[in-house]
């Protein structure tokens, strides 16, 4: 097969559309196509495909890259075919006879990247095969998968450590977005490439505003949160099935183009989920984290976690699936202290000592990032061992820093009341208590007789409440899950309680004023970063275009072309080729294909 000579600046520009590349991009192509091994960490949206399809095109030989999904694998070679590389995906989804052209192709020399499964790249009949071809590389992506260390390691992923051995002159390249330093080191040592380049481009998604609500009434809480994101496209993740399953039906019944998606479903109930998602025919996927790393959509405008992820790994992950295209997107995360002790009790039942530790050492420093008084994002930057150096200004605690104020007497005050009620209650309980309730169990158990009854009567049950939560994370209580969820008092109690200890904590926050109706237009013209609602109005209509045209060829809307591009196209108003292909994202083959069709819409706007 003949390999371009073009620069890999060229082959950006006309393949891929696009002018310039991003940082680390070209440094990370001239290694690889120099032939030597990589190690990638560059953030989901940061261009991390390019790295290796670009050098796929200038090496002598057949890519293999290893995708951990089905869907990922097809979305990605349709977008590839879209752009006019020979591309294919070889995997159980295929027909016999489809699986033999493909083989018949590769073996021809006549494909430049070919997606298969680890499962397959480890088949030994398939190792002798490839062992006779030219081989331009292997990328390994979602490299996170091969460590312990890692939050979605997969056992299969550990043999790709006798590619490096069985060929030795052909490079490799593993690439993720969620590695913290022990997960790298591990990937390098199980991939057995100690040799490699390292690129780790940063962590930082500054696009994306990250936000996080202690969960009072989540239903009201999300609705609230949709109602700022009326018409686009983002992704709801719950833990359970049963609680996926009732979130869609909350919001198909207010009216919300909405579906859920778990590994409950059969496999075309899912297929059927995921593609009027990328079809546009749907706006928002409610899902368990079995709807993810497959989804290559680059214009998820908000990611909400209606529970708490178990690790920031995983948060970080979910949440990069919004704003790949680099528009403004938005994450929520609700969370609550039953989020808490259910994740705590599946860290428990974990047989692995070490996996334990390794678990609840995640759990903590998403419960950190929860509590987090300060800029969020620098306590999720810094996880990843990276410093940023101001507060970002894009994120809920940096829009409006909580108040924190001297709380010692009030944390005097709920140590006593659990002390005073021998640890065997819980925390509802206990504010009752403080705040004087005349339940009839208080009165029963005699418990109005205590000197803690009544004593915090000046604050409501959501403060009260607060004030416990920040007291249990700030290591003074503790929660007893095998007890009914009782309170319990820590060993650095003692020195509050003896007032040897200050202790400051976060005002609850106070009820959030109801947001100003703004139109569609103008909540378009602002996620897009559009100019005019005529370039929204001008927007819409290529939208519906671009779903119209994905429909009848069967693939995903942003395969056609991304919402920067449409974004783009309606600011820019192109009416030649030479205009249209000034249009970020738009290549030779796009031009030839779709441009008439877009231009005639443009011209009657």
């Amino acid at each position: 097969m003949s390999k371009r000579t073009t620069s890999t600046l060229e082959t950006l520009a006309e393949v891929f559309g696009y002018p310039a590349f991003r940082p680390h991009q070209a440094e990370i192509i001239d290694a690889i196509i120099a032939g030597s091994d990589a190690f990638v960490l560059m953030p989901t949206g940061g261009g991390k495909s390019l790295c290796f399809q670009i050098p796929a095109l200038h090496r002598l030989g057949t890519a293999i890259v290893v995708s951990p999904l089905i869907s990922l694998m097809k979305d990605q070679v349709d977008a590839l075919r879209s752009n006019g590389v020979a591309a294919a995906v070889l995997n159980s989804s295929l027909l016999a006879e489809d699986s033999t052209a493909v083989l018949t192709s590769l073996r021809a020399g006549e494909i430049d990247l070919l997606y298969v499964s680890p499962e397959r790249l480890v088949m030994e009949g398939f190792l002798q095969m490839l062992s006779r071809m030219k081989l331009a590389l292997f990328a390994i992506d979602e490299a996170h998968c091969v460590s312990q260390w890692g939050h979605d390691f997969r056992p299969e992923y550990v043999q790709l450590g006798s590619l490096r051995d069985r060929f030795p002159g052909v490079p490799i390249v593993a690439l993720t977005a969620t590695a913290d330093e022990q997960t790298r080191a591990d990937v390098l040592r199980q991939l057995n490439m100690p040799d490699a380049r390292t690129f780790v481009t940063g962590f930082d998604r500054p696009n994306i505003r990250y936000a996080a609500e202690y969960k009072t009434r989540p239903a009201v809480q999300l609705a609230a949160f949709l109602g700022r994101h009326q018409g686009e496209s983002g992704i709801v993740y719950a833990l359970s099935r049963r609680r996926v399953e009732e979130v869609a039906d909350k919001l198909v019944g207010a009216g919300v183009r909405a579906a859920a998606y778990h590994a409950g479903m059969s496999a075309p109930a899912r297929a059927r989920v995921q593609d009027a998602f990328m079809g546009d025919r749907l706006d928002v996927v409610v899902a368990t984290v079995a709807f993810g790393m497959g989804i290559d959509k680059p214009d998820v405008r908000f990611v909400v976690h209606y529970d708490m992820p178990k690790s920031i790994e995983g948060y970080y992950q979910e949440t990069g699936r919004a704003g790949r295209d680099g528009l403004p997107a938005e994450a929520l995360m609700l969370w609550s202290m039953q989020d808490v002790m259910t994740a705590k009790g599946f860290i428990d039942a974990v047989a692995d000592k070490e996996q334990r530790r390794i678990e609840t050492h995640k759990l903590n420093a998403m419960i950190a990032f929860a509590e987090a008084l300060s800029c969020r994002r620098r306590a999720l930057l810094g996880y990843f061992g990276e410093e940023l150096v101001d507060d970002c200004g894009n994120c809920d605690v940096c829009a409006d820093p909580p108040e924190t104020y001297d709380a010692t007497v009030d944390a005097q005050k709920a140590l006593s009341a659990v002390y005073r009620l021998n640890e065997r209650f819980g925390l509802g309980y206990v504010v009752d208590v403080l705040r004087g309730s005349e339940a009839g169990r208080i009165l029963e158990n005699g418990h109005d007789s205590l000197s803690v009854y009544g004593i915090g009567a000046g604050y409501s049950k959501d403060e009260w409440s607060s004030i416990f939560r920040q007291l249990i994370h700030r290591g003074y209580l503790r929660v007893d899950v095998a007890e009914y969820s009782t309170l319990k008092l820590n060993a650095t109690a003692a020195a509050v309680l003896r007032g040897e200890e200050d202790v400051r904590l976060a005002r609850p926050a106070a009820p959030r004023p109801k947001a100003e109706k703004v139109s569609k237009s103008a909540k378009r013209a602002k996620s897009l970063e559009l100019d005019t609602d005529e370039q929204a109005e001008l927007f819409e209509r290529l939208r519906e275009l671009r779903r119209q045209i994905a429909e009848e060829a069967a693939v995903p809307a942003y395969v056609v072309f991304a919402d920067a591009a449409l974004a783009d196209m309606a600011r820019r108003r192109p009416t030649s080729s030479q205009e249209f292909l000034l249009v970020n994202g738009v290549g030779r083959a796009k031009l030839e294909r779709f441009g008439g069709a877009f231009m005639e819409v443009i011209a009657g706007g």
